[in-house]
């Protein structure tokens, strides 16, 4: 299937290196820690199928990789229990609906295949589809053509039994216009925050009290454990200040893949053509080259004659009357004397008599933009990727070695930092939770709390705390976790009590408030913020928090009034004093509005589909694998 857009073709995309790189802990990205674990483990399980560990690894690295290609790069969010969640349910939902499509026995044609794939835009050139650029995109991104049909196959089969439940998603016109109507009303408000910490003053802590919240907490009222450990970075990055390529390297490399490099290069070029006509006797050019040396000439004795004896004299009618511009260009778009001259030139430069089976060309280069492709302005590229090749080839190499030997010689991380060139560092006190920061691995931690490092005072295993980045610890101190005492926790119990406290009061105050507003009568001890006119897109300075209370509040008969009680902030009182209806009249934000709430819709019946699915299945997910350490 799909033969007729199938071909041999080679791509390639050159990475840009420092040329020096130290070993900052900025190296330390995603942990990789469950790369470690048992391949056919299962991290979920459902109709006799299962997610395999190593699946949802990939599948969450790929995940975090494209968050990151993204400009994402909070690692926070990168590590958090909900991108784990979110990667696993994706899968699972794509397995189940897999047996939902081979159940129903959806079908895609090859005809069909074909046809939507070429006329993906990815690969349209002209307004045509390009086997040139179907191959080279596949080929970049390291895709067979069989893996990437199968993959667009699946995908519509996806869709094609999705679409029929999304459809269902459906809201009649009448209801769309209330919707409308409700999404773009205006609200005349104000609001009044009652704020706890404005009663803190008020309070008074009894120190009874005090010792009360503190025996009754003491167990939680703890310092973690701690330990103090060494640590022995293994990088890729540190093997490249080391590494050497000669000027023969770097030619072989650019000979063997001279035709992957594709340089987006253009010249900007205008000339002066002195033709002699085909056939041409030498007489002829004689006389053709004659005239073109004097303007040669002239030109070389005041340079800004250039345009004004291209419009006199050139016998390009093309670019003439321009005074002889030609546009940019890249390369293979002139003549090949012209291209060479052309791409030999710097900029404002005018070159000899160039001959061609035109004429006598006399060329000035006005302007440069994009990539070359030549060899010498790509040989700092070249230089890069063959230094990333040795670094990574040397890392791989010395990765398994360096793996043995702290696990042989677990006793200290010194041999191993003669051995590989390292150096042993060591850390603050750390905790758990700030070891997992400051290392980005939740895996090393683990190991380094695990009873062979805390008792048995031996290396941890080797673990790659980000792409290409091996560490190795062990323990230099260890604190248990202990009880805070009395006097050091004082002050904050203290602090605590006296805001719980305090939001008694306030939330006190706002109810006292909201019931005597609703019953008609007249507050004074509250301040009202100036009125605003607010809708769903313009909160007018009002927080998310108010905004919400806002449009939750019954506006039957108004002034409306409604409260929010906030154990931490306070409490929040309301006042909508008139409403505003946006005329439906405009047909188009109605057609709008309609086609968003049916997205919204299909949206919500695609989730019970999907949900159905799972309740259906049974799935069982193993929550110790998704949450921790797979490997223990």
């Amino acid at each position: 299937m799909l033969d007729k857009i199938r071909s041999v073709a080679q791509g390639w995309v050159g990475k840009a290196l420092l040329a020096a790189i130290t070993i900052p802990f900025a190296l330390f990205g995603i942990d990789s820690y469950l790369n470690q674990a048992g391949k056919h483990v299962a991290v979920a399980e459902f109709n006799g199928d299962s997610v395999s560990i190593q699946e949802y690894s990939n599948a969450l690295q790929n995940f975090r990789n494209r968050l990151q290609s993204e400009g994402k790069v909070d690692q926070a969010q990168l590590d958090s229990p909900e991108v784990k969640v979110f990667v696993l349910n994706q899968l699972i939902n794509k397995r189940l609906l897999n047996d939902e499509i081979h159940h129903a026995k959806y079908a895609i044609s090859d005809a069909n295949l074909s046809t939507y794939i070429t006329g993906m835009p990815e690969f349209q050139k002209d307004g045509k589809f390009s086997q040139e650029l179907y191959d080279q995109i596949l080929q970049q991104n390291h895709i067979s053509p069989s893996k990437f049909e199968a993959g667009m196959r699946g995908d519509l089969l996806a869709q094609q039994a999705q679409d029929g439940i999304a459809k269902l998603g459906f809201i009649s016109n009448a209801r769309a216009d209330d919707v409308f109507k409700l999404n773009n009303q205006q609200r005349v408000v104000s609001i009044s925050e009652i704020k706890t910490k404005d009663f803190v003053s008020q309070v008074k802590v009894d120190p009874v009290q005090v010792r009360a919240y503190y025996e009754l907490h003491k167990n939680k009222l703890v310092v973690p454990e701690q330990v103090k450990i060494e640590f022995l970075l293994l990088s890729a990055s540190s093997l490249i200040p080391g590494i050497k390529v000669d000027e023969a390297e770097l030619k072989k490399f650019y000979d063997d893949n001279a035709s992957k490099f594709q340089g987006n290069e253009q010249r900007r070029a205008s000339h002066i053509l002195i033709g002699f006509g085909v056939n041409a006797t030498p007489e002829q050019k004689q006389q053709a080259k004659a005239k073109a040396e004097e303007i040669l000439a002239a030109i070389k004795k005041d340079p800004s004659k250039f345009e004004s004896l291209a419009i006199k004299n050139s016998q390009d009618p093309g670019s003439a009357a321009k005074g002889g511009d030609l546009g940019s260009f890249g390369r293979g778009a002139m003549v090949k004397p012209f291209e060479d001259a052309v791409f030999s030139m710097k900029v404002n430069d005018v070159s000899g008599l160039v001959q061609s089976e035109f004429g006598y060309h006399i060329i000035k280069l006005t302007g440069i933009s994009g990539e070359s492709s030549d060899y010498e302005s790509l040989k700092p590229k070249i230089k890069a990727e063959l230094i990333y090749q040795k670094a990574q080839a040397a890392f791989t190499e010395q990765a398994d070695n360096f793996s043995n030997m702290v696990y042989e010689q677990s006793g200290s991380l010194q041999p191993a930092a003669k051995a590989f060139g390292g150096q042993v560092l060591t850390s603050g006190w750390l905790t758990r939770e700030e070891g997992v920061k400051f290392f980005k691995s939740e895996k090393l931690m683990n190991l380094v709390f695990s009873d062979e490092v805390l008792k048995d005072h031996r290396n941890t295993e080797a673990v790659e705390v980000s792409p290409n980045n091996l560490v190795s610890a062990r323990l230099v101190e260890y604190k248990p976790a202990a009880p805070r005492s009395f006097d050091e926790v004082k002050a904050g119990i203290e602090d605590i009590l006296k805001l719980e406290a305090a939001s008694k009061l306030a939330l006190s105050k706002g109810s006292a408030a909201l019931k005597s507003l609703q019953e008609g009568k007249s507050v004074t001890d509250v301040e009202w913020i100036p009125e605003v006119t607010v809708d769903r897109k313009n909160a007018q300075g009002l927080t998310d928090l108010a905004m919400n209370q806002v449009f939750k509040t019954n506006v039957a008969k108004l002034p409306a009034y409604s409260g929010l009680a906030d154990n931490k902030q306070g409490y929040l009182l309301v006042k909508v004093l008139k409403v505003n209806e946006l005329s439906s009249s405009d047909v188009e934000a109605q057609k709008v509005a309609k086609a968003e709430i049916n997205a919204a819709l299909s949206s919500e019946y695609l989730a019970a589909y999907k949900q159905s699915l799972r309740e259906k299945s049974k799935v069982k997910v193993n929550a110790k694998l998704l949450e921790g350490n797979p490997s223990n």
